[in-house]
């Protein structure tokens, strides 16, 4: 398998040279050159196969020759170690939330984070090299990612997050790790703890010094193995969508890695009817899809912290798979954003009917599913998807629903461990410099 830039499609990379660079020369994000439909017997055999399986079937073909069966097989079996229930809601038998936080994290970020890292292990191999991972976080991704490589053989972390604009139990998540892992605690807000990354991978000179790679979701090993759970949720949802409706999958989106994974499902056959972007207030992809104009701007602080990009990185690659058409990917796609005080009366309205307890990126999904069915006359059959277990956002939770939901064990004990994080500023030469006379 041969991947491209999104800033030059006849550029060519292997598989090992997209996953451990991260981003282009170029500066371009890594798409596979042809995204072949899987063939029919396959996807007619997936409801008979496991989670795990299936991850397999996928893997395969999106790396084709790049990894042997053996070394595929270890990567899934030591990091995709959890399931993804598709759950039904109670009083609905058209809409179903796909649990993505059943993850060591708690988070749909522990798909991508932990299959990354074995496959950079396996990509680093036996040679004495390390490599530096930098990764930008508005949340649940810096502590996936943390748990992920931690004491991975070969690599170091640094995880840049913006001060003030995570929970508290995120910062705990990602900044008490120690050992190969550092977080850096940014002045400024996620936009610019993404731009610092971008322009450290664009500097020959750090590069010179330091093996860069990085593990956002603009590498396409994160991205890949997020397409795996919109296959078991298809394959899941066949038990519960009796009356065969057109599936609808809700995506909250920030970054719209996630929303991009789907779309690589839907690419090679997986019969998705459309998707739902979902976002807060920060919302340049549905206001393209609406005018076709994109209009990045600066982020804004909200309840569903994860989401909060004004710049999506992955929206490069959207374009490259629509070949820029607007037109083409309104025809997969369909967009909306919703306030934070919309947030809050789902997640109240969910829970009174229900008796079900979102998290504040869930509530935007079910929302947008929602809104979707009252703009649309065609009956389908919802998907939302719930990125992050509800204790990681408890009062924003428990204000909304009038309860403190259950707490696992694995999060209160992180949560009595002490914060260890370096304060940088937001400009590029104080993490250069920190970055140079690291050891």
């Amino acid at each position: 398998m041969l991947f491209s830039s999104t800033n030059n499609p006849n550029f060519r990379a292997d598989m090992r040279s997209a996953v451990m660079r991260g981003l282009a020369r170029d500066g371009g994000l890594f798409l596979p050159v042809e995204i072949t439909a899987l063939p029919a017997s396959s996807i007619e055999r997936l409801p008979s196969l496991s989670f795990q399986e299936i991850a397999f079937v996928l893997a395969k073909h999106f790396f084709t020759d790049s990894l042997d069966d053996n070394a595929l097989s270890n990567i899934i079996e030591k990091s995709l170690t959890f399931d993804v229930p598709l759950v039904a809601l109670p009083t609905k038998d058209d809409t179903a939330i796909l649990e993505l936080f059943c993850g060591p994290t708690l988070s749909f970020k522990d798909f991508g984070a932990r299959f990354m890292a074995q496959l950079m292990s396996y990509c680093i191999g036996t040679t004495d090299k390390e490599v530096t991972i930098l990764v930008a976080t508005s949340g649940d991704t810096g502590s996936a990612v943390a748990s992920g490589f931690f004491r991975v053989p070969g690599i170091r972390v640094y995880i840049l997050y913006p001060s003030g604009k995570v929970s508290d139990i995120q910062e705990k998540q990602l900044t008490t790790y120690g050992d190969n892992i550092t977080a850096l605690e940014v002045d400024g807000v996620f936009d610019d703890c993404q731009r610092l990354v971008k322009q450290a991978f664009q500097d020959e000179d750090l590069r010179e010094k330091k093996d860069l790679a990085s593990a956002n979701s603009i590498n396409i090993a994160r991205l890949i193995p997020q397409s795996f759970y919109y296959v078991w949720a298809y394959v899941q949802s066949l038990q519960m969508n009796t009356r065969k409706l057109p599936l609808v999958c809700a995506v909250p989106s920030g970054n719209f890695g996630n929303l991009t994974a789907g779309l690589l499902a839907k690419r090679i056959g997986i019969p998705f009817s459309r998707f739902v972007a979902a976002t807060n207030i920060n919302d340049p992809v549905p206001e393209y899809l609406q005018t076709g104009v994109f209009r990045p701007r600066p982020s804004r602080h909200t309840i569903s912290n994860a989401m909060d990009v004004g710049n999506p990185s992955n929206f490069a690659r959207m374009v490259a798979l629509y070949h820029g058409d607007v037109n083409e990917m309104r025809k997969d796609l369909w967009g909306a954003r919703f306030t934070d005080d919309e947030t809050r009366a789902m997640m109240k309205k969910t829970y009174e009917d229900t008796n079900y307890i979102l998290d504040p990126h869930g509530a935007v999904a079910l929302l947008g599913i929602e809104t979707y069915r009252l703009q649309h006359t065609e009956p389908l059959f919802g998907v939302a998807l719930e990125t992050a277990h509800p204790a990681k956002f408890i009062e924003t939770v428990s204000e909304a629903i009038g309860i403190q939901p259950h707490i696992p064990e694995r999060l209160a004990r992180v949560a009595q461990k002490e914060k260890t994080a370096i304060r940088i500023s937001n400009e590029y030469r104080d993490l250069k410099e920190f970055l140079f006379w690291r050891p």
